[in-house]
């Protein structure tokens, strides 16, 4: 457990540690930008890791956008990225279920951005958009419309989540041979607003998850998936990839987990007092949420690039 200021390293401390990976993974919400505005420093830091020969894959939890929807932001704000360096877990979705030569319909609890990267891969689906509530439980159940062809559920965030979408998505989870995916489990979506908290996907897999009784295949991190897909297709080396994260529970221990260095920045989720509560505890698990480094912002590498 280390969780090391970057500002307190020496000079050749910095050059070390910059010197000691070939490959950078970075979020995106709360470590290069907060919705729409860009944090100040991120784009150049990233493109000057890129243009010193460096791999760089942004890896986002993010479902509610393609890779093409991802590429305009990125361009938007100044990040010099290609689509192959994005991976998000809308594509990340479409890609394992096509690799199993996914035949059926899924029921996608989740927003229109799952459902473009399933129907570049053709698979088709059902589910987005609103479901409201009837009147009561009996009107539900008497107008419940089940298609016999979905094989599939796939859980991500969405603002349309309701109690139908649930009951119709735990009543295909019963059928044998079903497939249950969840894009991730994050506890809540990044909103800068003060006072306001808005729930993240995490919460509509748990909703589902406790009805259908059974456990969800995770795409993004901290799951194990993610890594199998950058190692298999990208061909990227745990020992010599740093991961970038704000959020302890995902970022930080998916490179934990898959034996990369961590970086935590602090314009996100995760806060500096809750970093070193977690290296001071006695729990093991909660002593694999502490990053090896950490700085204020991504931006303060700039001046040592």
């Amino acid at each position: 457990m280390a969780l090391k200021a970057l500002s307190s390293l020496s000079s050749n401390e910095y050059e070390t540690f910059l010197n000691s990976f070939d490959t950078v993974l970075s979020d995106c919400d709360g470590v290069l930008w907060l919705e729409s505005e860009v944090i100040k420093g991120s784009p150049e830091v990233i493109n000057k890791f890129k243009t010193s020969g460096k791999k760089i894959f942004y890896v986002t939890n993010n479902s509610t956008k393609t890779r093409d929807q991802f590429l305009d932001k990125f361009k938007k704000l100044g990040f010099n990225a290609t689509k192959e360096e994005i991976i998000g877990t809308a594509y990340l979705t479409a890609q394992y279920l096509s690799s199993l030569n996914f035949n059926k319909k899924v029921y996608l609890i989740g927003s229109p951005g799952i459902a473009k990267e399933l129907d570049s891969v053709g698979i088709r689906h059902i589910g987005v958009g609103p479901e409201p509530m009837p009147t009561s439980l009996p009107e539900l159940v008497d107008n419940l419309n089940l298609d016999p062809e979905v094989g599939a559920v796939v859980v991500g965030f969405d603002i349309h989540f309701s109690v139908p979408k649930v009951v119709k998505a735990t009543s295909y989870l019963e059928r044998k041979g079903s497939i249950f995916i969840a894009t991730n489990t994050d506890e809540r979506y990044p909103l800068d607003v003060e006072g306001i908290i808005m729930p993240g996907t995490g919460a509509y897999v748990a909703a589902v998850q406790t009805a259908a009784e059974r456990k969800p295949i995770i795409m993004g991190k901290p799951e194990a998936y993610i890594r199998e897909y950058l190692v298999n297709k990208h061909k990227i080396n745990p020992s010599r990839t740093l991961m970038i994260g704000d959020r302890c529970n995902s970022d930080i221990l998916l490179g934990k987990r898959c034996g990369f260095q961590t970086l935590l920045v602090l314009t996100g989720v995760t806060d500096i007092e809750q970093a070193k509560a977690w290296k001071e505890s006695a729990d093991k698990d909660e002593n694999a949420l502490v990053p090896d480094y950490y700085t204020n912002r991504l931006g303060d590498l700039l001046p040592h690039l």
